[in-house]
């Protein structure tokens, strides 16, 4: 399809759906997005945001807000706090990405996801005032959820980083609360190759006098890196590890039952081996934000954790597709996020195990099949986006892990065979990037 630039105020033929698909079409070509095409898309620096956000007169100054960051589990992080603020009678905005199968998926309220008609009138009416900055993908789709919020009056919006944190276009907003879930290498053309130089980016959206939740940082040259850092602005450190010290978790097969003093038998419904520390960084988010005056009773907790899928929307983590075989898809995309992958693997049960991978051509592709299980049978496939590594490639490389199986153009045929191969008692996993789960999920849906 050719991208449409011109706009009409004019019905399209197509209906509404027909305008809606332009729109994106527009934004796609006028703003590339990081996601589809990688490191061209790439905008380090506010300048543009702020000028976007002047336009706007600052929309994020009439609600609250929570910053997100890290690695990994930013967006289970989002979506678990979302769901707790909810539970507590507040309306709350979400800003999570990339989005999965819909591009309104990165914009909710209480859950619900933004109007297609409020994306064609938001380009519609400002496409004058917007496009002469040349703003990224990125930093005009978070300017029309900062713009959405103000509209939908929310009380509390939770904005999750882009990339990085220091120079990402989110990181003009002053939270409440900032959270930085783990540091993992990724992005380390943008970030830096080593931790304590991702770190140093992602601790950027520390804010003065705002407290910091910290999840994961078991790094000391990490948690210097953050803890210099929230002393040259006065903020409040908080290390989840350090906060719950009486913090326990089992897994049962659907779910983790987390306990501590203050919240016993709680059920956390996202069963991914991740989830367990995404809890831990929740549940001390939480404290924190009842310390300045949050009023979050204890059964929004409990309700937020065992119902966060149906009241935020969120998909793709270790996400149960079928059963029969069982089929589950997974968005982590790099080593930190594949070892608690690989780990949920072994502790399935099954006949045989068929693993459907597709990766991003920018990632580190050896580090993620090094920890891939070798007594598995492949589908190598590649996604629908311009980042998508050739599958013949992948499959080379991924030999050398002595990991082997067949190649396939589209994640549809990777899966059409694997389903074709396996029995009933066998699993197939689906996953290596979050657009190889974006293929999969409509078939699925």
């Amino acid at each position: 399809m050719h991208p449409t630039t011109n706009l009409q105020n004019k019905k399209s033929p197509l209906g509404d759906l027909g305008v809606y698909e332009q729109t994106l079409e527009y934004l796609y070509s006028q703003m590339p997005e990081y996601q589809r095409i990688g490191q061209l898309a790439y905008k380090p620096g506010l300048d543009n945001s702020l000028r976007l956000d002047a336009i706007f007169n600052h929309p994020h100054r009439n609600y609250k807000t929570i910053h997100v960051g890290g690695t990994n589990g930013k967006g289970s992080t989002s979506h678990l706090l979302a769901a707790i603020l909810q539970e507590s009678g507040y309306k709350v905005g979400l800003y999570t990405s990339p989005h999965l199968v819909d591009f309104r998926e990165r914009i909710r309220v209480n859950g619900k996801m933004v109007s297609k008609e409020y994306v064609v009138d938001f380009v519609k009416k400002y496409r004058n005032q917007f496009e002469p900055i040349m703003p990224s993908f990125f930093e005009l789709t978070m300017e029309m959820a900062f713009l959405y919020f103000a509209d939908q009056k929310v009380d509390v919006a939770i904005i999750e980083v882009g990339l990085g944190g220091r120079l990402d276009s989110t990181n003009i907003i002053s939270p409440d609360l900032c959270i930085i879930t783990n540091i993992g290498f990724d992005h380390t053309q943008f970030l830096g190759n080593t931790l304590p130089k991702i770190a140093a980016e992602k601790a950027g959206i520390i804010k003065p006098n705002t407290p910091v939740v910290i999840g994961e940082a078991d790094n000391k040259e990490v948690r210097q890196v953050f803890t210099d850092k929230a002393n040259s602005k006065n903020a409040r450190i908080v290390f989840a590890k350090a906060a719950l010290k009486d913090f326990s978790a089992n897994k049962t097969e659907n779910e983790w039952i987390i306990n501590t003093s203050e919240y016993p038998n709680l059920v956390n419904k996202l069963s991914g081996f991740a989830q367990e520390k995404n809890a831990k960084t929740v549940l001390t988010a939480v404290t924190e934000l009842k310390k300045i005056g949050y009023q979050i009773p204890k059964e929004a907790v409990y309700n937020g954790f065992a119902n966060v899928i149906e009241l935020t929307g969120l998909m793709g983590r270790w996400h149960t597709l079928q059963e029969k075989p069982k089929i589950v898809c997974d968005t982590g995309h790099n080593a930190h996020g594949m070892r608690y992958i690989a780990e949920q693997l072994k502790q399935e049960k099954y006949n045989r195990l068929h693993i459907i991978l597709g990766m991003a051509n920018d990632k580190d592709i050896a580090s993620v099949l090094a920890l891939l299980p070798q007594n598995a049978i492949y589908y190598f496939t590649k996604a629908s986006v311009e980042r998508a590594l050739n599958e013949k490639i992948l499959a080379q490389q991924a030999a050398a892990f002595k990991l082997r199986g067949k190649t396939f153009e589209t994640v549809a045929q990777a899966i059409e065979e694997a389903q074709k191969n396996a029995d009933e008692k066998d699993l197939i996993f689906i996953g290596g990037s979050s657009f190889v789960v974006a293929d999969a999920l409509p078939l699925f849906m």
